[in-house]
């Protein structure tokens, strides 16, 4: 029993290559690139072809290693990648809001005057802000973990007051602990008219019923017209909840910058892919490094065996990387095509009505790849499209059954329902069971649970909180 649970074991024992494939195919364009200029730095048996080594063609030369020992086990083959089109690498930016976003809190915090114990501190509040701008955990479990990884002793009432600090830095709303404290910054900082001052009671005083679109109660206990409500509750709405993503337009602008895994083309009624190549490198096995190992073959000294050693791991480790990326990019565009193939009517078109049902599921059984194959190939790629610029997730959806018996894609019902959800009449919202209605009366049959799961998904809130004045 214990052999056969050690050959099951071994069976299911992934090769280094496939190793290899696997954490290459979650890669997107940008971390491909860097991944493999990492590689690069590490491996000297990995080389970067130079372009004027390239055919006129555009087919590059091939290289194999006949120098390979003979008792290698691996067959001879071939060392060369050439899978992607040969377009030019675009002029591209790409930042981390994040990142940016924390040092320019970083950048406002020394101009404090302060010492180091207390900059160290504030460094470390900053740091643990999120993305929109929030202290998320509570001054307990943060001076716990100061103490921890800075070695400095400090207690709630100081984190409290280097808190309030980092508050006064812009963007206005910076560093709240909730959506009340965050609003309350901005209303407090702005020069007081009569609509801002019943803004700041009303967040102050009466968060919990405005939250919840009690006006009647607010309107009772502050003593004021439905007018000064409605003005007060306009101060309100011109304020940001995620004070962390205010940044300049030019950022926004490059920081949106996305670079596509592929390009889709439409000619004379033909739709076309190719794989950009930017600049990621043709890649080959350095000749020099094979005749090394060929010659330290027959080697008795130590040195010789070391060096022989040495060489052949770092040759495994290029011919693996090779082949690794060779199989990623069949693997991509296999499954991208696969997808263009299934999506073909949207893909001529652009109509999001168009989108036929698909999951993952659909395109493992159209490319005889695993599930977890395809997960990994769709996660974090894009596509350039006539009409846009797309993640190829957004292609994957759920099918529902309309009224004549035709499947039809779940987005096209979320659209319907988030148009139905803008044309309601926002003095009286529509209910979920309303809305079940109105999908009725447009042929889509669908359960009022199914319905109020659409409307979370679309970030849409409960009727009652869709009210306006």
């Amino acid at each position: 029993m214990l052999k056969q649970g050690l050959q099951q074991k071994l069976q299911t024992k992934l090769s280094p290559l496939q190793i290899q494939t696997i954490k290459l195919l979650e890669l997107p364009m940008l971390e491909l690139e860097q991944r493999i200029k990492k590689e690069l730095e590490e491996n000297p048996v990995l080389d970067e072809v130079p372009q004027s080594e390239e055919a006129e063609d555009g087919t590059p030369k091939n290289v194999s290693l006949n120098e390979y020992p003979a008792d290698d086990p691996t067959p001879s083959y071939k060392l060369y990648v050439n899978n992607q089109s040969k377009d030019p690498k675009p002029q591209y930016n790409t930042f981390s809001v994040r990142e940016s976003f924390h040092q320019s809190l970083e950048m406002q915090l020394g101009y404090r005057n302060i010492d180091e114990r207390t900059r160290s501190i504030a460094l470390f509040v900053i740091g643990s802000l999120d993305d929109d701008g929030y202290l998320r955990r509570d001054l307990e479990a943060l001076s716990d973990d100061i103490s921890f990884r800075l070695n400095i002793e400090t207690s709630e009432e100081e984190l409290e007051s280097i808190l309030k600090m980092i508050q006064e830095f812009e963007p206005v709303g910076i560093g709240a602990r909730d959506l009340q404290e965050c609003l309350l910054l901005q209303i407090e900082s702005k020069s007081k008219t009569r609509s801002q001052e019943h803004a700041l009671i009303i967040l102050r005083d009466y968060f919990q019923e405005f939250t919840k679109k009690h006006y009647s109660k607010i309107i009772s206990k502050m003593g004021i017209t439905q007018d000064d409500l409605k003005e007060a509750i306009e101060e309100i709405v011109k304020l940001n909840p995620r004070p962390g993503g205010q940044i300049d337009d030019s950022y926004i602008e490059q920081a949106q910058q996305i670079i596509p895994d592929f390009v889709l083309e439409e000619k004379n009624g033909e739709l076309s892919m190719t794989m950009p190549k930017f600049s990621i490198p043709e890649l080959r096995v350095n000749k020099r490094y094979a005749a090394l190992l060929e010659k330290s073959t027959g080697s008795n000294d130590r040195a010789g065996k070391e060096a022989a050693s040495f060489v052949k791991q770092k040759l495994d480790s290029a011919k693996w990387f090779i082949e690794a990326i060779k199989q990623r990019q069949n693997t991509l565009q296999n499954t991208m095509q696969a997808i263009i193939e299934f999506q073909h009517d949207y893909f001529m078109e652009g109509d999001e009505t168009k989108l036929k049902p698909m999951v993952l599921k659909n395109i493992a059984e159209k490319t005889g790849l695993d599930i977890s194959t395809i997960s990994r190939v769709v996660n974090c790629k894009y596509i350039q499209t006539p009409f846009g610029i797309f993640p190829l997730k957004y292609f994957f959806s759920e099918g529902l059954m309309t009224e004549s018996g035709e499947e039809v894609s779940t987005r096209e019902i979320k659209k319907i329902l988030s148009e139905s959800v803008d044309a309601e009449n926002k003095n009286k919202p529509l209910t979920d069971e309303e809305l079940v209605t109105v999908l009725q009366q447009k042929g889509y049959i669908v359960a009022r649970r199914t319905v109020a799961k659409y409307r979370e998904q679309l970030n849409i809130p409960i009727a009652r909180l869709r009210k306006e004045l």
